[in-house]
């Protein structure tokens, strides 16, 4: 039994090492440029052992997200308090753009390598909207007490994709709270727009 727990420890070492080598090779040459014996020559790991743990890179970079989501969850659903949800209240907005902003700088390069797989792999694409779509209708719940002229879950859409979008946008001269800021004021504004 003894042996048992000590190769599965070793292989979670092994899939640990090498998600922090691709994320680290991702940095340097961007998603599409990865190969896998980049991944495993970063992690100091023979190619073979890859595919003891993904198929494919897609399947790495879906580990990945997996791991990011947990994250979040964790992140957002651990607090001693709730965090505040009505999204007619400027502050409950700041607060989730300010939670994703800071969370995707956190994770640049992996939200990036997601958004570079979804753009040339569709099948990929749809996996990562399955994925994210929880957090998706998550957000859809905070738009519930305004009287949108359509449905929360697009509405949630169009903010989910427009704080990717921004977050992943290089703002000369701009800094993170004034960012943070100015995408506050834009989705409140809009949702008030939508609900009048």
């Amino acid at each position: 039994m003894a042996a048992v727990g000590v190769r599965r420890q070793q292989a979670a070492q092994t899939e640990t090492e090498l998600k922090a080598a691709a994320v680290r090779v991702f940095g340097r040459v961007g998603y599409l440029n990865t190969k896998i014996t980049d991944i495993t020559a970063e992690a100091g790991r023979a190619t073979g052992s890859f595919y003891k743990h993904f198929t494919g890179k897609e399947k790495l970079l879906e580990a990945l997200l997996a791991d990011l989501l947990a994250e979040t969850d964790d992140d957002l659903h651990g607090r001693a308090e709730p965090h505040p949800s009505d999204f007619r209240d400027r502050e409950a907005v700041r607060f989730h753009v300010e939670h994703f902003w800071r969370f995707f700088q956190r994770h640049r390069t992996v939200m990036v390598a997601l958004q570079q797989a979804a753009t040339v792999d569709e099948s990929f694409a749809r996996r990562q909207d399955e994925m994210l779509d929880p957090d998706l209708h998550h957000l859809a719940t905070h738009l519930t007490g305004l009287d949108l002229r359509g449905d929360p879950l697009v509405a949630a859409a169009i903010i989910s994709r427009l704080m990717w979008s921004f977050a992943s946008t290089s703002l000369p001269n701009t800094g993170d709270d004034e960012a943070i800021e100015t995408l506050t004021t834009f989705i409140h504004a809009g949702l008030a727009g939508l609900a009048s």
